[in-house]
């Protein structure tokens, strides 16, 4: 599940258009780790695990991706 909601937050900012640039694979890896990480998070805070799939910590791990790629974004921008 948390890897999962970090490939659609993947391809989701690739719909979005301030600050995207060519190297897709970069954000894709931002939205993995995040997401990965996030849903360690998760564990520790008791909504979502490695037991059981809840929508909770797949929305906390898919918006903490969306907020690292937008910080990356950001932080390139000119």
């Amino acid at each position: 599940m948390w890897a999962f909601s970090g490939f659609v937050a993947a391809a989701v900012s690739r719909l979005l258009p301030f600050g995207r640039d060519e190297r897709w694979m970069a954000e894709a890896a931002i939205a993995l780790v995040t997401a990965l990480l996030l849903g360690l998070v998760a564990t520790f805070l008791d909504f979502g695990g490695w037991n059981e799939l809840d929508w909770r910590a797949g929305l906390f791990t898919g918006l903490g991706a969306l907020g690292a790629i937008g910080i990356r974004r950001a932080a390139n921008s000119k």
